[in-house]
């Protein structure tokens, strides 16, 4: 998708379609005026028909309005009073009725749109990621491909012209950082295996100068220790891989560390999960993907920081040689796990990547996991469960999914938790029971981030859509990034 920004008069735009906002009471944006103007009220005589009804978001589509050089012309229900909020379901209004439209290339002037608290280079950047994402599909392994072919979208910008175009190019490189993490994601099991992780990583690395990569194969896991990364992995024929990935851009300042869940297929092992929706359990690695997808867009952005990936990656499979409830392994930091559920398997390969994190004497420590179901049912889909040992980089975390729209909510981390770990026979049990799932597993992970600033994101809420429409979103990139961003002030 070609993405770009000018200052063009709408009226004389000749474009496949033209999308402008409408307010509350058929009040038309300055956009929609012009066209209005030139159309002798052609806009308005059809809006006092009522045609564009409905929520915020809705559309109707016009045909060969008067006067106007555009084949097309979208309005979009903008309401009233437009928030962060708001805008966003505008675009994504927009978008998806676009789509179905068949046009090649459009002018969007929803950009110019006053939104609360915010200001040019935000819509803009929300206006492409948010395009990018909408139009998303994943085709790739389908004989037939997707025959729709909108291959160019123009942002109007009435004002700051160099701010916004440069807002346009930040957040297409994103997105493209988003996508890249969708298409990980959505590959079947059969396909992304650890072993394909670590080909993909090494792809990755070879396309910027800055990025370098490093896979460790099971022998070389073995070697140095990382045991609860090896008992997940054991009962599958699919070999381990511990993949990390370096970004040097940031002189000698200490890194950022990323910490990615790569389970690319989760049957639960010994501890099966029923079958219903298993097929989504491919998306266990999505923690893994967004690792790649922050790793591309900086990479891509050239941003002056120092940045590591950490991809632990395995298949937890049941078989005759898997691990087995009641099983005891000690991991890379020397404390011992006594294993009661074998389906809290991401937290055993977390453990051991989190302690392998200290080697690079990192600033922060963040890790991304598709977790729990005890988020799901916590936060849902809308928000991504935060918890961590520092409350800057929690605030710091918190902010920056304000303003990317990539939410999180702050959960706590109190040592009250702690004591559901208990074990007689281990240092600690790897589940806490079913009261509060979330946070004991965060509690099991912060006894391995004693050494450093740390936060924890829960994403098994967020990172995909079930149902009809099911897939990766490609969370939380757009988070990560903009938290990186923000570190540059």
């Amino acid at each position: 998708m070609e993405f770009n920004v000018k200052s063009v008069l709408p009226e004389k735009q000749r474009t496949a379609c033209l999308i402008v906002g409408v307010y509350e009471n058929h009040s038309l944006s300055d956009a929609a005026k012009l066209i209005d103007d030139a159309s002798k009220g052609y806009l308005s005589s059809v809006l006092q028909r009522g045609d564009l009804v409905g929520k915020l978001g809705g559309t109707l589509l016009l045909h060969s309005v008067p006067n106007i050089t555009a084949k097309r012309v979208l309005l979009v229900n903008c309401g009233k009073d437009i928030n962060a909020n708001q805008y966003r379901k505008i675009i994504i209004g927009a978008m998806e009725a676009l789509h179905k439209t068949g046009s090649a290339e459009a002018v969007c002037y929803l950009t110019d749109l006053d939104v609360s608290e915010r200001d040019t280079a935000w819509k803009v950047k929300q206006a492409v990621e948010l395009t990018q994402a909408t139009l998303y599909i994943f085709d790739q392994l389908k004989t037939e491909k997707d025959k729709r072919n909108l291959s160019k979208m123009v942002f109007n910008s009435s004002s700051q012209r160099d701010i916004a175009k440069k807002a346009c190019i930040e957040a297409k490189k994103i997105a493209d950082g988003v996508k890249l993490t969708k298409d990980l994601g959505n590959l079947p099991s059969n396909i992304c295996t650890p072993t394909y992780l670590a080909e993909q990583a090494k792809k990755l690395s070879s396309l910027h100068p800055k990025l370098s990569c490093k896979v460790l194969d099971k022998a070389s896991i073995k070697k140095i220790g990382m045991n609860t990364l090896l008992a997940v992995a054991q009962g599958s024929n699919e070999a381990p891989k511990l993949i990390t990935l370096e970004y040097k851009n940031g002189g000698k300042s200490a890194p950022v560390v990323l910490v990615g869940k790569g389970v690319t297929f989760d049957s639960g092992g010994i501890s099966i999960k029923p079958s219903k929706d298993m097929d989504e359990m491919k998306y266990d690695m999505c923690g893994a993907a967004s690792v790649f997808g922050v790793m591309s867009a900086v990479a891509e952005l050239q941003l002056p920081i120092n940045l590591i990936g950490i991809i632990p990656s395995v298949e937890n499979m049941p078989s005759g040689t898997a691990i087995k409830p009641g099983d005891i392994v000690t991991s890379l930091s020397g404390q011992t796990v006594e294993i009661l559920n074998t389906d809290a398997e991401g937290r055993l390969i977390l453990c051991d990547a989190l302690t392998y994190a200290e080697r690079f004497k990192p600033d922060v420590v963040i890790d991304i996991a598709t977790l729990t179901g005890a988020c799901v049912i916590a936060l849902g889909g809308h928000a991504t469960g935060l918890l961590g040992n520092d409350e800057p980089l929690i605030d710091a975390l918190l902010q920056a999914g304000k303003v990317s729209g990539d939410r999180a909510w702050q959960l706590p981390l109190w040592d009250d938790y702690q004591e559901q770990l208990e074990s007689p026979f281990a240092d600690m049990a790897n589940i806490g029971g079913r009261e509060g799932g979330t946070i004991t597993a965060s509690c099991f992970l912060s006894r391995f981030t004693k050494k450093y600033h740390w936060a924890h994101l829960d994403i098994a809420g967020t990172a995909w859509l079930s149902g009809k429409n099911k897939g990766a979103t490609g969370r939380p990139v757009s988070l990560l990034v903009q938290y990186l961003i923000n570190r540059l002030g």
